[in-house]
């Protein structure tokens, strides 16, 4: 499996904000609370990006990287990366599209398991996640710790396919799935909550479902 980067740098075409959310889950069933409102169901795992898919390269240049404002203060190649303890979650996931999956099965590296890999306590509340492609979301820490997150790199049992932001994304499954980076390369952390690609152009600053925070 390769991993991705663009052909050249480009701007990440700016995608219309659709407000006419139209979910089917007005007062009907929310599966014992498990869906939030305004979502439906689905069997399938739609792909849905800001840009297309980057091109394949060596899993020998792929690197992740902790980063404190704009310095690097901790950074893995592939293989060290897969050195690290590893955690499966099976997790509910929720798009701001409307759809809704349950009982997704992830594997990758917590983000708890990376921090302290790296020896750093947390110097601000605040992070924002990079991608290969220049993709950018803001995330608070608190939402990344004590388990709620990770950088997966398997679905399934399966290398995560670059479609679905392999060889690594960030999942943070309690939140809107625009937060969960695809093609991640680091964690910034910042001295206020910067906004991302798509908190830029409206969108929440969190993104929880069940409180349906879709917009700022």
């Amino acid at each position: 499996m390769g991993v991705i980067i663009n052909e050249q740098h480009r701007e990440i075409s700016e995608m219309p904000i659709n407000r006419s959310f139209m979910g089917r889950n007005r007062g009907g069933n929310d599966h014992g609370g498990r869906l939030p409102p305004g979502q439906s169901l689905t069997q399938g795992f739609p792909v849905l990006t800001a840009g297309p898919t980057p091109r394949a390269l060596p899993q020998a240049e792929w690197q992740f990287a902790l980063k404190v404002g704009p310095k690097k203060v901790h950074v893995w190649s592939w293989d060290e990366f897969q050195a690290l303890p590893q955690t499966e979650q099976v997790v509910d996931i929720h798009c701001v599209t409307t759809w809704s999956k349950f009982d997704s099965r992830w594997r990758g590296v917590t983000i708890d398991t990376l921090l302290a890999s790296a020896g750093l306590a947390p110097p601000t509340p605040w992070v924002l996640a990079h991608s290969l492609d220049g993709y950018s979301t803001n995330v608070p820490l608190a939402d990344l710790v004590g388990g709620r997150a990770m950088i997966a790199t398997h679905f399934d049992d399966k290398p995560l396919e670059a479609e679905h932001g392999g060889p690594a994304r960030l999942l943070v499954p309690h939140l809107y799935f625009w937060k969960s980076a695809k093609w991640v390369t680091s964690l910034q952390f910042t001295k206020a909550n910067e906004a991302g690609f798509w908190e830029l152009r409206g969108y929440h600053m969190r993104g929880d479902p069940f409180k349906e925070e879709r917009y700022g």
